[in-house]
């Protein structure tokens, strides 16, 4: 859900926009500001802040344009972020500028994690620890229930003529039986990320940092795991690994959640292309990127390592 770096600086009305806005925040009031773009998401426009005098570095968070249509609340985002700032892992909380919604969080020094790093055991372990301190932390506001938003990502999509792929049918059967199965073995909900792409994560040297709450809420912990696995096309080894750092061993029943939650995922990633379709203007191929996830969440869905998965996961 990235786009590339946007030019250095924004120009014009946001510039006198941002810089009267950011008078509001004690820690930047009175000092000369220079903004710097950084990379940012296709539903949220991100800028390095540098105060004069200021011995930390800043960054501010604009929300894009009709990003609620996707189930983000900037209200919940800020709230997340506290959360797992609180637990050592997202980035310190500055100030949220209301009514504008511009979250300013303090500047975390670190490296960003690699496409190959995350292979490495090592930062797998250390991936797993993050988000099991986050799953650990105090309840945040929102529910993010993945079966009920990719329902809501149809109708909205629908509603705005963008024309629903046949896959959807199939992906939604998968979906049912899949529930139906989870539902056999409840667990209890946590603080989820719910967006656990490898541009989320900075290393601190220390700990696996994580960023960008906007679709964090209540849910099921097995889906941050799921959506971390199938983002990083982790092995069944790898997973091995991730799960037992998280619970400390590897329980078959823990193992299938994780399987079924990685098609969850795409299924949800598959859908949130398709409304871009309908309410994105950046010059994006979302079809592809839909027809994408919906390909291999047919592929995963299929065979008897899904059907043993459903079993398992049913039996608890």
């Amino acid at each position: 859900m990235t786009t590339p770096a946007t030019d250095d600086a924004p120009r014009g009305e946001l510039l006198n926009e941002l810089t009267r806005a950011m008078q509001r925040v004690p820690d930047i009031a009175g000092r000369g500001l220079e903004f710097t773009a950084l990379s940012g998401g296709i539903t949220n426009r991100n800028f390095l802040i540098t105060a004069t005098g200021a011995r930390d570095r800043f960054v501010l968070r604009l929300a894009g344009n009709d990003t609620y249509l996707l189930g983000i609340s900037r209200e919940v985002e800020h709230a997340a972020t506290v959360a797992a700032a609180g637990v050592g892992v997202g980035p310190e909380v500055v100030a949220f500028v209301r009514p504008e919604g511009y979250l300013v969080t303090r500047f975390i020094e670190g490296s960003p994690v690699s496409e190959s790093a995350v292979h490495d055991p090592a930062t797998i372990r250390r991936v797993a620890d993050s988000i099991r301190r986050v799953h650990d932390g105090p309840a945040i506001p929102g529910l993010f229930i993945p079966f009920r938003i990719v329902e809501a990502y149809r109708a909205l999509a629908g509603a705005r003529g963008v024309a629903i792929p046949e896959a959807y049918e199939l992906a939604s059967a998968v979906a049912r039986r899949i529930e139906l199965a989870l539902l056999s073995a409840p667990i209890e909900l946590r603080p989820c990320h719910n967006d656990l792409l490898n541009a989320n994560f900075i290393d601190d040297g220390e700990r696996i940092r994580i960023v960008d709450w906007e679709y964090a809420g209540l849910g099921d912990p097995f889906f941050d795991l799921g959506n971390f696995s199938v983002n990083h096309d982790l092995t069944p080894a790898e997973d091995a690994i991730l799960l037992e750092a998280y619970e400390g061993r590897v329980r078959p029943a823990r193992a299938a959640r994780l399987h079924l939650m990685r098609i969850v995922s795409d299924f949800r990633e598959a859908m949130w292309g398709v409304l871009q379709q309908g309410i994105s203007t950046l010059d994006v191929d979302f079809v592809a990127y839909a027809a994408e996830h919906f390909d291999r969440l047919l592929s995963n869905a299929a065979g008897p390592s899904f059907e043993r998965a459903l079993r398992e996961a049913a039996e608890g």
